[in-house]
C-alpha cells in the first residue's frame, strides 16, 4: 500500500486546508472538491500535492471510493508517475473501465507503448471489462508507436467484434498505425470505405502520401478540394511539404493563395513549409517573403531559410541569416551549426569557420552536438585547405562514423597528402574495422589519382566488388581513367572504358579526352570526343576540351570550326569564376 508522505498536506495551502477541514462525513460536493483538485494536479503535472491528497485518502478519513481513485489513478498517468499509478491500479479491488483506459492511456503517452500493450492484453484475458472508445484508441496508438501490425490488427477485429468499426477516431487511429508501418495500400482501403471521413482521416493519407508516394499528392489536393474538405493546417503543411519535394511551383502557388484565403498562414508549420517550398524550387525572394512574413519563427525556421540559401547557391547570404538569428536571441542548435560551417566551407572562409568551430565548443554541454557538427567541421577545414585543424577536429572526435573517414580521406586527397589518404583508409579499416562505402570508394580512388598510385588504384578497385560486395560506378571508373591518363596509359585506359559493364557516360569519355589533351593523342581524343557528344551535344565541356587539344597542337583551324559548331548549335561556355575577401572599411 502507498504510503502517506510526510508533511505533504502543508503542500496545499489555503486550497487543501478548505477541503480537509470539512467533516469527515462524505458529501457528493466534498467528493467532486477532491476529485476537481485531483484533475488540476493532474493538467498542472502537480505531483507533490496529489501525493497529499492520496496520503489523506489512504489515512482513511474518507471513503475512498472507485470514482476518487479513478481520479487519483489519472494525476498519476498525467503526472508521469507511473510506478505508483500502476502499484494504485493493482490494489484496486474493482477496476471499471475508466480505470483501464487511464492507467493504459498514461503509459502510452510517456512513450511505453509496449507496457501499454501488455496491460491492454491483461484487460482482455481477465474478461471483466469491456473496452471502450477511449481504450481501444490508446491501444492503437500504442500499436502504431510500438510498430506492432500484428496487434494492431487484432485490435481492429476486437473494434469490428464490438460494432465499432465506423467510429471516425477509431479509423484515424487505424490509419495511423497502417500509414506509420508503410502499410498505404490497407490504409486506403480502410479510407475509402470508412463513410463518416474528417480531416484527420483525410491527413493520415496525406501523411502516408508524404511518406510513400510524394507524386499521388497533388491528385489527392485536388480531390480534397472537389468534395469541399476544409483543410487545416496540418494538410496545409503537408501539401505543401510534398510540392516541395516534387518541385511544383505551379501549384504551390495555387496552394499558397488558397492559404492566404483560408487563414492558416500565421501557424508556424504552415508558414516553414512554405518558404521551404519556394526554396526547393529556387525562389529564394519569395521563400523569404513567405519567412518575414511569419509572425513567430523558431530556431527550425531561421535553419531552414540558412540552408536554404546554401541550396540556392548563396553560402554569404547563410552567414548573415544565421547571424540575424543570434541577434534576435534564438539559440543555434546542431543543424544550425552543420549549415553553417557547410557554408564556410563553400566559401573556404577559414575566420568564419573558426568561429563557429568555437560556437561549438561552447554550446556542447548545452546543445546535442553529434559526429553530423564534427564531419560539418571536418569538411570546412578541408576545403579551407587548413588539414591540420582537420585533423585536430578528427583526432578529438570520440565518435566517427564512415563518413568522418570519408571526409579525412578526400580532405587529403584535395590538399596534396595523397598517401596520408591511403594510410587513413587502411586505418579505417584495418584497425577500426569501419565498413567503406560506395563515396568511400571515390575518394579513396580520387586520392590514387592524385598521387598517381596506380598499382594502389587497382588493388582498391578490385576490392569494391570482390572484398566489399559494391559495383563500381561510372564515378569509380572516371577516377580510374583519371589515374591511368595522368599516367599517360591512354590505351590501358580506353580499353578500361570500352570493358564496362554498363553504357559509358559523358563524364567518362570526357575524363579520358583531358587525358589525350594532356598527353597529345589527338585520335583516341577525337573518340572520345564523338562518344561524349553522342550522349549528350549540349554540354559544352567536350567542345571546350577538344577545341583546346586542337589548339594545344596548333592545329587552329579545328580550334576554330569547334568553337562555330559550338555557335551553330547555341552551346554556351559556362564563365569562369573566382572571389576574393575584401575587409569591410576597404
Amino acid at each position: 500500500m502507498l504510503r502517506p508522505r510526510p508533511g505533504s498536506r502543508a503542500l496545499f495551502g489555503d486550497t487543501f486546508t478548505l477541503a480537509a477541514s470539512k467533516s469527515t462525513h462524505i458529501l457528493p460536493t466534498e467528493e467532486e472538491t477532491y476529485s476537481q483538485l485531483l484533475r488540476t494536479c493532474g493538467q498542472t503535472s502537480n505531483l507533490p500535492h496529489g501525493k497529499a491528497i492520496h496520503a489523506k485518502l489512504v489515512k482513511g478519513s474518507l471513503p475512498f471510493s472507485p470514482f476518487l481513485q479513478n481520479h487519483l489513478l489519472n494525476m498519476y498517468a498525467k503526472c508521469g508517475d507511473l510506478s505508483n499509478g500502476l502499484q494504485l491500479f493493482d490494489e484496486m479491488p474493482h477496476k471499471n473501465v475508466v480505470s483501464w483506459s487511464a492507467v493504459i492511456t498514461g503509459f502510452v503517452q510517456h512513450g511505453c507503448p509496449k507496457e501499454a500493450l501488455s496491460l491492454f492484453g491483461r484487460m482482455h484475458q481477465d474478461g471483466t471489462t469491456k473496452p471502450n472508445e477511449f481504450t481501444l484508441v490508446s491501444a492503437l496508438h500504442a500499436c502504431s508507436l510500438y510498430g506492432n501490425l500484428t496487434q494492431a490488427y487484432q485490435v481492429y477485429a476486437f473494434i469490428v467484434r464490438l460494432g465499432f468499426q465506423w467510429n471516425a477516431f477509431l479509423m484515424n487511429a487505424f490509419l495511423t498505425v497502417l500509414v506509420r508501418q508503410g502499410e498505404l495500400t490497407e490504409a486506403l482501403e480502410v479510407f475509402e470505405n470508412c463513410p463518416n471521413k474528417d480531416i484527420v482521416s483525410w491527413n493520415a493519407i496525406m501523411a502516408g502520401y508524404l511518406q510513400c508516394s510524394y507524386l499521388e499528392i497533388p491528385n489527392f489536393w485536388c480531390r480534397m478540394n472537389r468534395e469541399g474538405v476544409k483543410p487545416d493546417g496540418y494538410t496545409f503543411s503537408s501539401v505543401l511539404t510534398g510540392l516541395a519535394a516534387l518541385t511544383d511551383i505551379k501549384m504551390g502557388v495555387q496552394v499558397h493563395a488558397q492559404l492566404v484565403r483560408c487563414g492558416h498562414g500565421a501557424e508556424m508549420c504552415v508558414g516553414n513549409s512554405l518558404a521551404d517550398m519556394y526554396i526547393k524550387n529556387h525562389k529564394l525572394v519569395d521563400g523569404f517573403k513567405a519567412f518575414d512574413e511569419m509572425p513567430s519563427k523558431d530556431v527550425c525556421s531561421w535553419t531552414q531559410m540558412a540552408a536554404g540559401c546554401l541550396q540556392c547557391g548563396e553560402p554569404s547570404k547563410t552567414l548573415e541569416v544565421i547571424a540575424q538569428m543570434k541577434k534576435v536571441g534564438i539559440k543555434p542548435n546542431k543543424f544550425t551549426l552543420a549549415t553553417a560551417l557547410n557554408a564556410c566551407a563553400n566559401l573556404a572562409s577559414l575566420d568564419d569557420g573558426k568561429k563557429f568551430h568555437g560556437l561549438r565548443i561552447k554550446l556542447e554541454t548545452s546543445t546535442d552536438v553529434d559526429v553530423c557538427v564534427d564531419n560539418a567541421l571536418l569538411d570546412m577545414y578541408a576545403k579551407c585547405g587548413c588539414m591540420e585543424g582537420a585533423w585536430c577536429v578528427f583526432q578529438s572526435m570520440k565518435d566517427r562514423s564512415v563518413v568522418s573517414w570519408t571526409t579525412m580521406i578526400m580532405g587529403c586527397a584535395q590538399n596534396g597528402q595523397a598517401r596520408e589518404a591511403l594510410d587513413i583508409f587502411d586505418k579505417m579499416r584495418l584497425e577500426e574495422g569501419v565498413e567503406p562505402n560506395y563515396i568511400t570508394f571515390i575518394c579513396l580512388l580520387y586520392a590514387c589519382s592524385q598521387g598517381g598510385f596506380i598499382h594502389e588504384g587497382w588493388k582498391y578497385f578490385a576490392s569494391m566488388t570482390h572484398n566489399h560486395g559494391i559495383a563500381p560506378g561510372e564515378d569509380h571508373y572516371a577516377c580510374m581513367v583519371n589515374l591511368l591518363g595522368r599516367a599517360g596509359l591512354i590505351k590501358e585506359a580506353e580499353r578500361l572504358i570500352l570493358n564496362m559493364p554498363f553504357k559509358p557516360g559523358v563524364l567518362v569519355w570526357q575524363t579520358l579526352l583531358g587525358a589525350c589533351q594532356v598527353h597529345g593523342d589527338t585520335e583516341t581524343g577525337k573518340r572520345a570526343a564523338e562518344h561524349a557528344l553522342d550522349i549528350n551535344r549540349t554540354d559544352p565541356s567536350t567542345y571546350v576540351l577538344l577545341s583546346n587539344m586542337f589548339a594545344g597542337l596548333s592545329n587552329w583551324d579545328s580550334a576554330g570550326m569547334l568553337r562555330k559548331l559550338m555557335e551553330s548549335r547555341d552551346v554556351k561556355k559556362l564563365p569562369g569564376s573566382s572571389w576574393i575577401e575584401i575587409e569591410k572599411g576597404h
